[in-house]
């Protein structure tokens, strides 16, 4: 898979495996939507079937805790074009969904937050100017 990407694909394009879908997508053209407020009863196939009435649904990911497996009560759905999630976020944002009011926006790119700091030490002495 690597050498074909390398071979067809332009630098720019990504690939996403997704439920037995590949999905290119050239970076701006998919559009990740923040899902928050969910039940912790909503499952991924929910979501999906929920969201999927606004337009083509590529992924639907609940996080979940990695100690006991139990939904975080927000996640992700990403759409295969920026028109259909706006109009998810216009027709979804503040509607019920399993009973419990959801909250929709564009999601936020990663950022590294690095966890916990690792103490190296005591911290070096201020520097005067």
């Amino acid at each position: 898979m690597a050498a074909l990407r390398k071979l067809l694909l332009p630098k720019s394009t990504s690939v996403v495996i997704s439920n037995s879908v590949i999905f290119l997508s050239r970076r701006g053209i998919a559009s990740k939507l923040f899902v928050g407020g969910l039940s912790f009863y909503t499952t991924e196939k929910a979501l999906s079937e929920a969201f999927s009435q606004h337009g083509q649904v590529i992924e639907a990911k609940i996080v979940t805790d990695r100690v006991s497996d139990r939904s975080k009560g927000f996640g992700f759905v990403t759409y295969a074009s920026e028109d259909e999630a706006e109009k998810a976020l216009q027709e979804m944002n503040g509607k019920p969904l399993n009973g419990r009011v959801v909250f929709v926006d564009y999601a936020k790119p990663k950022t590294d937050a690095g966890g916990m700091p690792i103490a190296r030490g005591p911290p070096e002495p201020p520097v005067e100017q």
